[in-house]
Order: C-alpha cells, then sequence, then structure tokens
C-alpha cells in the first residue's frame, strides 16, 4: 500500500461522513436557523461577536488544530501505520466529529456558556465546580505544554519568531480593516494572505535570535494580552489568517503525495509497547489526540466558537467540518513519516522529535511537484513554520479559556456575593499564567506531556457526560454520545492510573501528584454523573 492509497480512502470516508452521519447529527441535536444563536442575542463587542463562517471555520480550526494532529500521529506511528490510521479514520468520524458538533451546539442553547454550565443546570452546582477545576488544570497543561514547544521551534528556527511577530502585527491591522474600516472581507483577505506569506522570507532575512527562556517570558507576556483584548483585535483575525497558512500546508501537501506517490516504509504494526509512550491499548488513543478527538475541543467549541456562531446550521461546517479536516491532518502527518525509511524515521524522531520528522516527509512532496519544485531547505522551513504558528495559536487560544474557565468558577451563584477581583479578567490572566510559568520553570520540560494528553482526553469523556445528560434530559436519544463517553473514560482513567504509580516509581512526585487530583476529580464527576443518568 502506498500514501496515495491511504490518501484516496481518508477522503472518501471523511466525505461520506461529513454528508451521512453529519446529517444524522443535525437531525439528533435538532438544528433550527430560527432559534437565534447567543452571538446575536448577547453582542458585546468582546466574546459575543457574530462571525461569517469562514472566518469563524478559520479560527475555530486553528485554535483546535495547533500541533497536536502533526505530533500526536507522529509519535504513536511507532506502534505502526495501520493502528494510528484506523484510529484516526474511525475516531473523527463516530467519536471526534461529534464530540465538536455536538459541544457547539449544546453551548448556544445555553447562552454561549461553557461545558461547565451545562454540567451544573443538569449535574448540580458541585459538579459544575468539579469540571471547571479540571478543565482549568488542564488547560494549565495545556499551556506549559504549548510554551515550551514554541519557545523551543523559535529557539532552533529564529525566522519563525520574526514571522509570528509579524502575523501578530498583521492580524491587528486585518482586524481594525474589516470591523472598523468595514473593508470588504474579500479585499482585506487578499492583501492579508499576500502579507502572511510575505513575513516567511521576512523571518529568514531578519531572524530574532534568543535564548529558550527569554522566548518563554516573552510568550507569556503575549498571552496574557491575547487573553484580555477584545476577540476581534487579535484572536480571531490572526486565527483566520493562519488558516490559510494550514490550508496551504495541507493542500501542497496532498498535491505532492499524489506526485510523489510514496510508498509506506514503516510497518503496518511494529510493537505493542513504545519506550516514553506506554503500551498500544491505552496510549495510542492519548497519544494521537487531536487527529481523532481532543477535549480541549469543547472547551474551543462551548468557550469562543459559541460565541461567535452565526446561525445554528453553521456548527456543522465549523464543529463537525473543522474535525474532519484536522483528521485528513493527521492523515497527512502519517503518510509524511510513514514515507521515510523506517531507520531513518526512527533516528530522526528520537534525536530530533517529531516536528523535523514531519517537516522532512512533507518537503520531499512539495519537492516532487513539477510546477513549484520547492526545494527541500524552503520545504522544511515552510512546513516548521506553520507548525509552530499553530502551536502559538492553541498556546494564546487556551489562556483564553482558561481565563473564561476561572471567571466563570466565581460568577454569582444564587444570592451569593463572590469577590469582583477573582472575576476580573486581567486578575484571572495572571493567576494562570504565573502557574503555567512555574510549571515550565520547573523543569519538567516535556515531561508534561503524557499528563496533559490524559487530561486532555478525558476532557472529552466529561464534555460528553455533560451532552449524554442534556441528550437524555430531552429524550433526543443518547447513544451516539453514550457510547464514545464510555470508550474515552476507559482509555483515560486507565492511562492517568498507571502514569500515578510509573511517576510513583520514579520518585516525580509533583507529576504523580497532578495526575491523582485529575483521576480524582474526574472519577466524582463521573459518579455524579451515573447518579443522574440512573435517574432518567
Amino acid at each position: 500500500m502506498n500514501g496515495i492509497e491511504l490518501l484516496i480512502i481518508a477522503i472518501v470516508f471523511f466525505g461520506f461522513g461529513y454528508i451521512f452521519y453529519g446529517k444524522f447529527l443535525t437531525k439528533k441535536l435538532g438544528i433550527d436557523n430560527k432559534i437565534s444563536t447567543p452571538s446575536h442575542t448577547m453582542t458585546d463587542g468582546v466574546d459575543y461577536v457574530p462571525a461569517k463562517s469562514p472566518v469563524l471555520l478559520g479560527h475555530h480550526f486553528a485554535s483546535i488544530a495547533g500541533a497536536g494532529p502533526i505530533i500526536g500521529p507522529v509519535i504513536a506511528a511507532g506502534f505502526g501505520w495501520l493502528p494510528v490510521y484506523l484510529w484516526v479514520l474511525f475516531g473523527a468520524v463516530f467519536i471526534g466529529g461529534v464530540h465538536d458538533y455536538s459541544s457547539i451546539i449544546v453551548s448556544i442553547r445555553h447562552h454561549g456558556k461553557s461545558i461547565g454550565y451545562i454540567i451544573e443546570s443538569y449535574i448540580g452546582l458541585s459538579g459544575k465546580k468539579l469540571f471547571l477545576l479540571f478543565a482549568w488544570a488542564t488547560l494549565i497543561l495545556v499551556i506549559a505544554v504549548f510554551t515550551i514547544i514554541v519557545a523551543d521551534t523559535f529557539k532552533n528556527i529564529p525566522s519563525a519568531g520574526t514571522s509570528s511577530i509579524l502575523f501578530m502585527l498583521l492580524a491587528v491591522i486585518f482586524g481594525f480593516s474589516i470591523y472598523r474600516l468595514k473593508v470588504p472581507l474579500w479585499l482585506a483577505t487578499l492583501f492579508g494572505v499576500a502579507l502572511l506569506f510575505l513575513s516567511i522570507p521576512l523571518g529568514n532575512l531578519f531572524p530574532i535570535e534568543l535564548d529558550v527562556l527569554t522566548w518563554q517570558l516573552i510568550l507569556f507576556g503575549y498571552i496574557f494580552i491575547a487573553s484580555v483584548v477584545p476577540v476581534w483585535i487579535l484572536l480571531q483575525p490572526r486565527d483566520y489568517l493562519n488558516s490559510f497558512f494550514l490550508y496551504a500546508l495541507i493542500f501542497g501537501g496532498l498535491i505532492g503525495v499524489f506526485f510523489a506517490a510514496p510508498e509506506i516504509n514503516i510497518p503496518s504494526f511494529a510493537t505493542f509497547e513504545l519506550k516514553n509512550v506506554g503500551y498500544l491499548f491505552p496510549a495510542l488513543f492519548v497519544t494521537v489526540a487531536c487527529g481523532a478527538i481532543s477535549g480541549f475541543h469543547s472547551l474551543v467549541g462551548s468557550g469562543t466558537t459559541s460565541k461567535q456562531l452565526n446561525k445554528e446550521t453553521d456548527g456543522k461546517i465549523v464543529g463537525y467540518g473543522g474535525m474532519l479536516i484536522e483528521g485528513l491532518l493527521a492523515v497527512l502527518s502519517l503518510v509524511a513519516v510513514a514515507s521515510l525509511v523506517n531507520k531513518e524515521f526512527m533516528d530522526i524522531l528520537i534525536t530530533r522529535g517529531p516536528v523535523p520528522a514531519f517537516s522532512i516527509g512533507v518537503a520531499n512532496f512539495l519537492n516532487a511537484i513539477p510546477i513549484l519544485n520547492i526545494p527541500l531547505n524552503v520545504g522544511q522551513t515552510f512546513t516548521a513554520l506553520a507548525v509552530s504558528a499553530f502551536a502559538l495559536t492553541s498556546l494564546d487560544t487556551a489562556t483564553r479559556l482558561a481565563r473564561f474557565t476561572f471567571t466563570e468558577f466565581f460568577e454569582v451563584q444564587s444570592k451569593k456575593e463572590n469577590s469582583i477581583l477573582l472575576k476580573n479578567r486581567y486578575f484571572s490572566t495572571a493567576v494562570t499564567v504565573i502557574i503555567a510559568a512555574f510549571l515550565v520553570i520547573s523543569g519538567q520540560s516535556m515531561s508534561i506531556w503524557p499528563i496533559f494528553g490524559s487530561a486532555n482526553q478525558l476532557l472529552a469523556a466529561l464534555a460528553f457526560l455533560a451532552i449524554t445528560v442534556w441528550s437524555i434530559k430531552l429524550k433526543k436519544g443518547s447513544l451516539f454520545v453514550l457510547i464514545p463517553m464510555l470508550f474515552m473514560f476507559s482509555i483515560t482513567l486507565t492511562t492517568l492510573a498507571m502514569l500515578i504509580y510509573t511517576n510513583l516509581i520514579a520518585t516525580n512526585y509533583l507529576l504523580m501528584i497532578i495526575s491523582l487530583l485529575l483521576f480524582s476529580l474526574a472519577i466524582v464527576l463521573g459518579i455524579k454523573g451515573y447518579i443522574v443518568l440512573t435517574k432518567n
């Protein structure tokens, strides 16, 4: 089997999934454009802002994609290409797509509130507070992990740092152009995308060379600002423009595969156990993450996307479609590394990491396109820049979501008054960033990754729990979310239990305590959800 066959099968499978299973989900969720979305009923010019579906898809896709659908499949490819491929296909269509689509719709039916609010409505206030604590802890892990990834990338590829700074300045100009100067979207996009790609050679001409710690401090300052400014100024336009970067990467990579016709050079199945990863079950389903399903997506969908959805029917293309596009990116990532000779792939993966392995594979595809003939070094730089750009997107989105989660935890309940400071967006962002910075600077480095992956997937199980309870209460039929919920609970609780044991043996008590706390919170929430479910 070669890369062309794997891609064609994936495209056809995702296409049928979008048309037929997407239609089934639309009916189950009762999509109705007569229902006004929160972006119209609660417009505030900061977080609740109606967005056209292409803009919102770009923002949503850039936020959920990040480096996850690239890094996860590349690492998991050590098990062999077949388990990764099957999990991405079936996971994206029947689990991840369901999770993302339903998270957005359930949120807009509850005034654009987070999954935590839905849990409060159907499980109770204590359940909401436990979920928000879990979500906030997970987001801090996301921030810590992606800060490490982005800072390391900027250190090793200085041009990426320059280009990213230019991206941010361009996004601000783009936001003011379409929202204040009322420049037509097509015209602003034309100039915006041109300037976006121009920033790549400018980055190569004027690289910013700084050490890792300096980049980390700069990133902490950036994400603080990105979290508190209105969404239309930076976050939404930057994600929209960056989505073209990722679309170019996907499109160029896919076209290149058909010219390169790469053979699959790694085994279909290699081993049941990978060093520093774990056993095939449950490690495969936690490691691949974003390419098949990611709990982070429910926080994006119910945290920022639902506040910008123009009409309910946009939920399918943004939520379900966005997840399937991400699945396609995961397949491209798998083909890119599977096209390398097995020894070469393992050497690069061990010595340089998953991003260089992916970049080399895609560069070979781009080089094979006759019209372009992109040199290998240029293709590698372009690919690495794309990965770092979207890791940065996930970073600032996670910070904003952590701010939402923190302030929502301290919202007024009934007649009880809570401190205004605790609900202040500047204070909540500062607390989040400081704790994430402590994790980053503590020296844990990427040893945080397994816990991040487990917490991320367990977050998906908890989101499914909330959606399942909601669907049962409304008598909509729940098997389409109940079965994925049970599956995700089984793999993630197993993983966390193993992490508690391995970190205890390794005397890594900080990570052991984090794993234990996440495991305990999930168990308590699961019990509360079970009690509610059995009453219906």
